[in-house]
């Protein structure tokens, strides 16, 4: 869900910023170095680098800037000035730690890649277009773009109904992978915000909108990394299923994100606005639970319930909407609702089979949170001030302190070193 529009790893689930090189490609000793890569990172420098990706809108023109610090200091906003600026409202993405970061925006259908150097900038290191594949903007998230090796990267593209493969060491087009399937004829196609890792298969939920309805359809995107062959897998008992989470039991458990939720609350009693819910998913078979069913709200004690992030152990978090803090009127639209910083986490096991608690230690915040990396702690994005500006908060410890927060919307974030 957007206002307007973690290289985590377990045993079972791998939730990031982007999914990993290989151990030859990428250290986790910090170092920022990855060989053949072309960067020139000072091997010998372990200080923390972060890049910001922050998105500027002013009378209607987009212009995004890539900020660079080594200090996130929560009393002082992150500045602008000096950063890299790019045309149109752009995405960063990459392998935590790589000492690159590859940028696309939604002015045109070209990935270029930078480099951070000795001197903590951002050099260019080449670029790749997929015009050739029809596209010609690259919105929405960062993590439609899913590494695999140092050698293959995909971008899944919802426009076209395909998933593009390309190498992001050598900056050229591969591969595509035609799924015709992603499209329902009437909707826009969505992604998760963060996809997958099921050990060779990336798994990226999808949602559908009708204009601002939710349609009532689910559906996952499995690709298997070894062959590049991927299959679109359906379930129509509910919508906007674009959340989800390894349980402990290997499972994979599917919730509709918070818009779809607050559509629902919104709506009144219309029958024809799917009510949100909790789906299982077997990543083995690429089948649905066709037992497996619940609503959502039954979770939570019938609160306005949508989204479903990663926590410890095959935990989650689930958004529950408090309308003490944000009453619904008869007026209220379902995307200024998703937007509100209302939403409280309440913490969730699937596996388990019981309901969610909630988390009074974490502030409530905006239903369209992201999961970043910040040197091994997990942070939340929330959006305020009439979404003109981003903050990051702590998730790791449950406390919601403030981490970082600067201008403008951010979709994407990525630690160099």
């Amino acid at each position: 869900m957007k206002p307007s529009p973690f290289f985590r790893t377990s045993a079972r689930l791998l939730v990031t910023l982007a999914l990993a090189f290989t151990a030859a490609a990428c250290s986790d000793d910090g170092d920022g170095n990855t060989p053949d890569a072309g960067t020139s990172v000072d091997a010998g420098t372990t200080t923390p680098m972060y890049a910001f990706v922050a998105q500027v809108n002013v009378d209607s023109v987009s212009t995004s800037y890539i900020v660079l610090t080594e200090t996130l200091d929560p009393a002082t906003p992150l500045s602008l000035t000096n950063a890299t600026q790019i045309n149109g409202r752009a995405l960063g993405s990459g392998v935590s730690k790589s000492g690159a970061i590859f940028v696309s925006s939604n002015a045109n259908g070209t990935v270029t890649r930078y480099n951070l150097t000795a001197n903590n900038t951002l050099e260019k290191a080449g670029e790749v277009s997929f015009a050739g594949k029809g596209i010609t903007s690259i919105g929405e998230y960062q993590n439609q773009f899913q590494y695999v090796s140092e050698t293959k990267a995909y971008y899944f593209d919802g426009r076209n109904s395909q998933v593009i493969v390309w190498n992001p060491k050598d900056m050229t087009l591969t591969n595509s992978i035609s799924l015709p399937e992603m499209t329902i004829a009437g909707s826009t196609t969505t992604f998760a915000s963060n996809p997958l890792r099921v050990g060779t298969k990336v798994l990226m939920p999808l949602g559908w909108r009708a204009g601002a309805a939710v349609t009532k359809q689910a559906g996952i995107i499995v690709v298997d990394t070894t062959n590049d062959s991927a299959v679109v897998v359906k379930d129509d008992r509910c919508g906007y299923v674009r959340d989800g989470i390894v349980g402990s039991d290997n499972q994979v458990y599917l919730a509709t994100e918070a818009y779809g939720a607050a559509e629902k609350r919104v709506s009144g009693s219309n029958p024809t606005v799917p009510t949100p819910c909790l789906l299982k998913f077997d990543p083995a078979t690429n089948k649905y639970d066709e037992a497996f069913f619940k609503e959502l709200g039954t979770l939570t004690n019938g609160g306005a319930t949508g989204s479903l992030l990663a926590g410890p152990n095959g935990t989650g978090y689930l958004r529950v909407l408090d309308e003490t803090l944000y009453p619904v009127q008869a007026d209220t639209v379902a995307r200024t609702l998703a937007s509100a910083v209302a939403w409280k986490w309440w913490k969730f096991d699937p596996a388990a089979g019981t309901n969610a608690t909630l988390v009074d230690t974490l502030p409530a915040s905006t239903g369209s949170s992201f999961l970043y990396e910040m040197n091994g702690r997990t942070v939340f994005s929330e959006f305020t001030n009439n979404s003109g500006t981003t903050n990051y908060r702590e998730l790791t410890d449950l406390s919601g302190n403030l981490v970082a927060t600067h201008q403008g919307l951010s979709f994407s974030f990525l630690q160099l070193r």
